[in-house]
């Protein structure tokens, strides 16, 4: 069973405040997660085949084309704030001080 400081020490490493009127409602709470947590301590697992761990492959996508270049290009470009010759310009955010 979970304690008031377990769940004063769990708020402040989760860096949330818990109102001292709250904490007995969330010690009931993590009681109540951890009992349905630990049913996984309970389950068998079958022993034998299919325990093995699957090879490892890189699952990549098809290369193509997903739309023709350029045919939200127009669209994006009216969209923009300001342009500066071809080249569209936005706000420097980052410093080299």
């Amino acid at each position: 069973m979970a304690t008031t400081e377990e769940v004063k020490k769990l708020a402040t490493l989760a860096r949330i405040s818990v109102e001292d009127a709250e904490l007995e409602k969330f010690t009931k709470e993590f009681d109540a997660i951890l009992a349905y947590v630990g049913q996984l301590e309970k389950l068998e697992l079958p022993k034998g085949k299919g325990n093995e761990k699957p090879p490892l492959r890189n699952v990549m996508r098809e290369d193509g084309t997903p739309h023709a270049p350029g045919a939200y290009t127009d669209k994006l470009v009216e969209q923009f704030p300001s342009k500066e010759g071809d080249a569209l310009s936005v706000k420097q955010i980052i410093t080299h001080d």
